[in-house]
């Protein structure tokens, strides 16, 4: 496919503009450590990039070749591309974006509206898929144009009351249709947040008791059903400092209508033949949402092909061996298994918790030790499905993991099973490593949050405090986008 090639005055200044977009060090690299069979993760010395790879020689991923890396993608989608990134990564423009949009101007009808508008042009419409999923089905079109699937997610906030989780599921089950009705190649996921089909507060109630269950066996939980293993040696229990109160009746109702929405998301996926991957949420919650995706998992599966994956993050000191206490367990019993494996967003408001509460955090001392536990999961994970067991889907915004992972799949000889492994990263982010593994083979997928952009601002915010790290080291991308931008200019104008 030819690449658009505009008219050489758009160019006029782009090597001035090109040189801003490339404004913050690389990510230092990583290694893979040693034993996965110890739930041990140890710091390893770190090697120059090119002694990482088993074969010095031999590049997994490619991304010298510029014009190849963005075969199929418009100039103009480049340089506004560039720009919000730009953008994004500026910290106190972040701050600002969150003070305005929670600030009384929102409130001012002209003023929302001006805001809004901004925000739908730039931020919106490069991070999100669209307002509805008529918008969705255009942008999983271009995705699908250039080698990529969509991973569907609805961005709804957190659910208040039981009717607004009757609406999420419904949302669900709607785009669980669409992803059906396009074509196989393009959709890999319905993403489903728990907390859209059961309320914060209702999850709270469960893994304070699942969590003192665990320490007290002898605690009966009349509503519980069968699970898999949700917690490790290493997990935190400062969230419940003393016994529970039993549910009540009332939540033990609002307990059996999440399950039962669950239960119908569930099915429909399975009529669909359309995977289902649940995301991940904090420590004080995440207990109640691994129960819901360990017993969904348990109930519906396709064969020995997972339908649900449940969501491991790795910046959680006892993430790996809670993965690996689950994934052994389900295999007991026959159940394939299939894990998200990402670092994860909650850190300040972990580190707060755990403070207040005089405890040390759940997230590891070091950004190097998450990168070390990442990878060693990762490894985990490869070997069980080079063994024929189980699947990943490795959501990674690190250059180093993603060569790591992509070496490793190679020399297991699981680089083409894309139904047990694939790679993904948020939709309008991280582009030249989403392109550079699918032209290395894999199967990669864009995070696709859609809604209205009213709704989904929240929820945006939310993401953007979160990911501020990563918002701020998306200078890979800009510094390849510039060079092939330039390549561009000078085609142009040669």
């Amino acid at each position: 496919m030819a690449n658009k090639v505009v008219c050489p005055k758009v160019f006029g200044d782009l090597r001035r503009f090109a040189r801003c977009l490339n404004t913050a060090p690389v990510v230092p690299p990583m290694n893979f450590t040693g034993n996965y069979g110890s739930t041990n993760v140890t710091t390893p010395t770190l090697q120059p990039t090119d002694q990482i790879l088993a074969d010095p020689e031999k590049k997994v991923i490619n991304f010298d070749d510029v014009k190849e890396l963005f075969t199929g993608v418009s100039t103009s989608k480049l340089i506004r591309s560039s720009l919000t990134l730009q953008m994004a990564s500026i910290e106190s423009m972040v701050d600002l974006g969150v003070w305005v949009m929670n600030s009384k101007f929102m409130y001012m009808p002209i003023f929302k509206e001006v805001i809004l508008g901004f925000v739908k042009s730039t931020f919106y419409e490069h991070f999100c898929a669209g307002k509805d999923l008529i918008e969705v089905r255009k942008t999983i079109s271009k995705l699908s144009n250039v080698g990529l699937k969509g991973m569907l997610d609805y961005g709804v906030e957190h659910a208040t009351e039981n009717e607004s989780c009757d609406q999420s599921m419904k949302v669900f089950l709607q785009t669980a249709e669409l992803a059906k009705s396009l074509q196989s190649s393009s959709v890999s996921f319905v993403v489903v947040k728990i907390t859209a089909i059961c309320t914060p507060k209702l999850l709270k109630r469960m893994s304070d008791l699942l969590r003192w269950e665990q320490k007290d066996p002898s605690l009966n939980l009349p509503w519980k059903q069968k699970t898999l293993p949700l917690f490790a040696k290493s997990s935190p229990f400062y969230h419940t400092l003393k016994r529970p109160e039993p549910l009540t009746v009332d939540e033990e109702r609002d307990l059996q209508l999440a399950h039962d929405r669950l239960e119908k998301i569930c099915k429909k996926c399975l009529e669909l033949d359309v995977e289902l991957l649940i995301d991940a949420e904090d420590t004080a919650i995440q207990p109640a949402i691994d129960y819901f995706a360990y017993s969904a998992a348990i109930k519906y599966h396709k064969d020995d092909h997972p339908l649900i994956f449940g969501t491991i993050q790795a910046y959680l000191k006892d993430s790996k061996e809670r993965m690996i206490i689950a994934k052994k367990a389900a295999e007991k019993i026959g159940v394939p298994m299939g894990f998200k494996l990402v670092r994860g967003a909650y850190m300040s408001s972990e580190n707060e918790l755990a403070s207040s509460l005089g405890f040390k955090s759940p997230i590891h001392d070091s950004i190097q030790q998450t990168h070390n536990c990442y990878n060693s999961c990762a490894e985990f994970m490869l070997d069980e499905i080079a063994n024929g067991s189980g699947a990943v889907v490795l959501a990674t915004h690190n250059i180093e993991s993603g060569k790591l992972a992509a070496s490793k799949a190679i020399d297991l000889g699981i680089r083409n099973d894309s139904k047990k492994l694939q790679f993904a990263q948020l939709y309008g982010m991280a582009e030249g490593l989403s392109f550079g593994l699918r032209n290395a083979g894999f199967q990669v997928s864009k995070y696709l949050p859609f809604g209205p952009v009213e709704q989904v601002m929240p929820y945006l915010i939310r993401r953007a405090e979160e990911n501020r790290g990563l918002l701020s080291t998306s200078a890979f991308d800009r510094q390849l986008m510039r060079k092939e931008l330039i390549r561009r200019f000078d085609v142009a104008t040669s």
